[in-house]
């Protein structure tokens, strides 16, 4: 591996727990609040243990023309069931799942990327019209 992106594995999403699933309508007006969905595991559920985890999931938007993306947000879940009395045993469990609005001018394509503590770094994309 020479570079970063060497490291991120993607698959089918319906065959893979461990891919960023984004969810979005295909295409939005200019300017019009639409929602954003993104899930790990949409079809297969990903584990949510002390020992088997998503850390985080990162969301961008690359705008078509553009030469850079835009990172959206950067969402961190730091409890899988931890607790002094033992793994699993703690009383909260964050779940590998954001939602956020957004409004966009142009057309392009939002890229996810989610880090597994087992399996590593995983991405996804989709891409959404402006008419």
């Amino acid at each position: 591996m020479e570079k970063i992106g060497d490291l991120f594995k993607s698959s089918d999403w319906k065959k893979e727990k461990h891919v960023p699933v984004i969810e979005c309508p295909e295409e939005v007006a200019a300017g019009e609040l639409f929602q954003v969905k993104v899930t790990l595991g949409k079809e297969i559920p990903h584990p949510n243990t002390t020992e088997h985890h998503i850390r985080w999931i990162q969301l961008f938007f690359m705008p078509e023309g553009d030469n850079f993306p835009y990172q959206i947000g950067h969402f961190e879940f730091n409890t899988h069931g931890e607790s002094v009395k033992g793994a699993n045993e703690g009383p909260v469990y964050a779940e590998p799942k954001v939602i956020a609005d957004f409004k966009i001018k142009v057309s392009g394509k939002f890229f996810a990327m989610a880090y597994c503590n087992i399996h590593g770094l995983w991405e996804g994309s989709t891409a959404i019209t402006v008419k």
